[in-house]
């Protein structure tokens, strides 16, 4: 059998991702942070406070890439971390002002980065891409926590 590159979900799905982190990264360098932080922030600017095993769930990284992304951004001056009131093993990690400072900068690059990955497509295309990708997210979660 043969395996063709152009005709295959992973391989596509991979360099569009590969492309629309770079492009990302291009928009973003200047506020100070990167392509993998983005998710983190992403999560805390939608719920600050979260503990690192939160933010683990919210983004769907790795616990050890969560907490190496984490120790560069607190690095970074992008967050903190706190002890969490209820529990004396977690920690809770909040924005930095600097953080907060960023977020509509940050919003704004990145859909600049979608509406120039997406120029292309019309608005219907738009939908129906962002609903096929989307379809194809659930199913693979899904076959993944049967395979768990």
């Amino acid at each position: 059998m043969t395996f063709l590159k152009d005709h295959s979900a992973g391989y596509l799905a991979n360099q569009l991702a590969r492309l629309f982190a770079e492009g990302l990264q291009e928009r973003i360098q200047a506020l100070g942070i990167t392509t993998g932080q983005f998710p983190a922030l992403l999560a805390l600017w939608e719920k600050d406070g979260l503990t690192q095993a939160e933010l683990v769930r919210a983004t769907d990284v790795e616990q050890a890439t969560m907490a190496a992304t984490l120790k560069r951004m607190e690095r970074d001056g992008l967050v903190c971390r706190k002890p969490h009131p209820d529990d004396s093993r977690a920690q809770q990690v909040f924005l930095t002002e600097r953080a907060k400072q960023i977020r509509q900068l940050a919003y704004t690059a990145a859909n600049e980065q979608n509406g120039a990955a997406l120029a292309d497509f019309s608005p219907g295309e738009v939908e129906q891409f962002l609903h096929l990708m989307r379809k194809a997210i659930t199913t693979m979660r899904e076959q993944n926590k049967r395979s768990s």
